[in-house]
């Protein structure tokens, strides 16, 4: 059964949040103070309220072609390059200056979309954005334009924005654009276009909706916005495409009323995730656990720890998915591998508090967690 527009992000717990371009540098304007201000004070308010967000910012090229007084976006990957790495650095200031005065630390995070190909880095951003949470801090996102040719020339924070909605299975994505919303039709050209309030992420019709490019600052449209949700939908996040100068939009938006447009994900967010780890046939590898972790993961719902282990099987790396094998030799659940197969072995039997002493670093005490573990053969 859907969940009522009202409590998707009533409901959520952890949010991402992505502001475009035009929004950030009041159309190419330079940095928009007060907008920046409002946005920080809102999130401010969402973390005192025991919510965990992140930040996925634009603007670093826009503020970095004000800065160098170019009026046109230039064509040259390295003119690019250089606003990018120019604009960054008052983007970031910006924030953490906006943030602190709300009384919330920031951080800043510059990603590729290399960085969640590959799967060893993905878990090192996320280890590192989740601890960021843990620690209250806020996350200020961006591609890290200065030093990658093809996210420049293709990339767009709305993809960006989704990716790190799965990266975090965060429960919602807001999209604050310079548009209300997704309508049927550009209302500009056509005056029968209606609002579209609420809608099934994935949709192949609302990509026929949506238009082409965005603004001349900005890279993506409405499109970029559609697949993003249908993106953020594949680990259970549903998606709110909202105008970003709506008076108060996040904290209306968490306390239950319907502005902008819903796209919501079909799957919950646990069972999106568990089901693609159970669905995984790429096994890279097993462990055997005793008779007293195979308890525990079965009645209990508790991580494996090294202790429980006594073999392991295969060459896998850090973020591959394994099977965990009871003592009979039956596979009985899988799940996201937090070490290497080497270190695997030199773990098996061991506390996490000889960890480093043996690896000569101190990393998660787990070898699955929980969250990342389903049970493929319960008891």
């Amino acid at each position: 059964m859907q969940k009522a527009a009202s409590s998707v992000l009533r409901d959520a717990r952890r949010i991402v949040v992505k502001v475009g371009s035009s929004l950030v540098t009041n159309e190419g304007r330079g940095l928009d103070e007060v907008a920046i201000g409002e946005w920080s004070r809102q999130l401010a308010e969402l973390a005192r309220d025991g919510r965990e967000v992140v930040m996925v910012s634009s603007g670093a090229i826009a503020e970095g072609m004000k800065r160098l007084g170019w009026t046109t976006r230039p064509r040259e990957v390295h003119e690019l390059q250089a606003a990018a790495a120019v604009g960054q650095m008052g983007l970031a200031q910006m924030y953490e200056t906006k943030l602190r005065e709300n009384g919330l630390g920031s951080a800043q995070v510059l990603l590729t979309h290399a960085d969640l190909a590959d799967r060893e880095r993905y878990l090192n951003a996320r280890s590192t954005l989740l601890t960021l949470l843990k620690l209250r801090v806020l996350p200020v996102i961006n591609e890290n334009d200065t030093v990658v040719n093809d996210e420049i020339k293709f990339g767009d924070n709305d993809t960006l924005g989704a990716l790190v909605a799965n990266l975090i299975e965060a429960d919602a994505l807001v999209i604050l654009t310079d548009q209300r919303g997704l309508y049927t039709a550009d209302p500009r050209k056509n005056p029968d276009a209606t609002f579209v309030h609420q809608a099934r992420a994935g949709d192949l019709a609302l990509e026929e909706m949506a238009g082409g490019a965005g603004s001349s600052i900005g890279r993506g449209g409405m499109l970029t916005k559609i697949i993003a949700a249908k993106r953020a939908a594949g680990s259970g996040a549903s998606t709110v495409i909202a105008w970003g100068r709506e008076p108060d939009v996040l904290i209306r938006l968490v306390q239950g009323e319907a502005i902008g447009t819903l796209l919501e994900a079909q799957t919950p967010k646990q069972q999106a995730r568990k089901q693609w780890m159970a669905d995984h046939l790429q096994l890279r590898g097993a462990v055997t656990v005793d008779e007293g972790a195979a308890l525990k993961l079965r009645q209990e719902g508790k991580s494996l720890l090294p202790i429980g282990m006594t073999a392991v099987e295969g060459d896998f790396s850090r973020g591959d998915v394994i099977a965990v094998r009871d003592p009979s030799g039956v596979e009985m659940a899988r799940g996201l591998a937090n070490y290497a197969s080497a270190e695997a072995r030199l773990l098996c039997r061991k506390p996490s508090s000889e960890f480093e002493a043996l690896l000569g670093y101190a990393a998660e005490p787990e070898m699955v967690h929980r969250d990342n573990l389903v049970l493929t053969r319960p008891a």
